[in-house]
């Protein structure tokens, strides 16, 4: 019995070549650097934002304009696992399965995900809207457990959280970031990436509460950072202290190099002396 499957149109391979603003663009990126190769990054994050994904097609095109090889190309495409070799999802959800996140629920939210969206580690859904993965640390552990939608922190996460969110996002609705904006397409992230601002990095928290316990207890005990007179005595004695070890440094400096030359001039006469001896028998 044969079995044909119709993969969705947004899931199949590209048919249209990348547009002439696309390796403008590619070529722009490439010129902010001294050496063009050090752009590789932001341009294959480029190439996610109007593919979905690094394409061999995308491979080629960084290529061409670094003037390396595509195999160059696709061993740091294949190295970070940002990159990604098959469509994903307008919202790549990844939570956080290493340790802490792991012990304060980051297992179960996975499960949990995995059995609402009816999807695996690193599917997608059936309409295209979600990529599920598991993430072995989000860097934010003070906030565990943690989920990241598009790379923007979504904090404190329970499995009922997570699972309003996703459905949330699949509704068409507008999700908040905790400690960042709305959040995004999966492409439009990708082109923030690559250098090309959406003018939303204000928008939303700097800093959550849990960032900001260690200023909370200072100001509470009174502690500030040195000031004024305090700042510029403190920067006076520094620098004599500096001034005082250079002047040590120096004086050692010259007893070494004396000590040399003395040990040069010793050598030469135990030499001298050898060759006399030698001579004289």
């Amino acid at each position: 019995m044969s079995f044909t499957y119709d993969p969705p149109p947004r899931f199949t391979e590209n048919q249209t070549p990348l547009s002439e603003e696309t390796y403008a663009e590619l070529r722009a990126i490439a010129a902010r650097y001294p050496e063009g190769r050090s752009g590789l990054l932001p341009m294959l994050h480029l190439v996610q934002s109007v593919e979905g994904r690094v394409t061999p097609e995308g491979i080629e095109a960084c290529a061409e304009v670094l003037d390396i090889s595509a195999a160059d190309v696709s061993g740091v495409a294949t190295f970070y696992t940002m990159y990604k070799r098959k469509p994903v999802g307008d919202y790549l959800v990844g939570v956080c399965t290493n340790t802490l996140c792991a012990v304060m629920g980051g297992d179960l939210i996975l499960e949990r995900l995995k059995d609402h969206l009816e999807v695996g580690n690193d599917e997608t859904t059936a309409d295209g809207k979600v990529t599920l993965e598991h993430i072995e640390c989000n860097a934010a552990c003070d906030y565990a457990p943690v989920m990241m939608v598009n790379w923007e922190f979504m904090d404190n996460q329970t499995p009922e959280s997570a699972i309003q969110a996703v459905d949330d996002l699949r509704a068409g609705k507008d999700v908040h970031s905790t400690r960042g904006p709305k959040l995004c397409t999966w492409k439009q992230a990708e082109r923030v990436l690559a250098g090309y601002s959406d003018n939303l990095a204000d928008e939303g928290p700097a800093a959550g509460p849990s960032s900001l316990v260690g200023l909370a207890i200072a100001r509470e005990k009174g502690w500030t950072a040195p000031e004024g007179a305090a700042r510029a005595q403190s920067g006076n004695s520094a620098g004599q202290a500096a001034r005082g070890a250079d002047g040590s440094h120096e004086a050692e400096r010259q007893d070494t190099e004396g000590a040399i030359h003395r040990s040069d001039a010793d050598l030469k006469h135990e030499d001298d002396t050898h060759t006399k001896g030698e001579k004289n028998d």
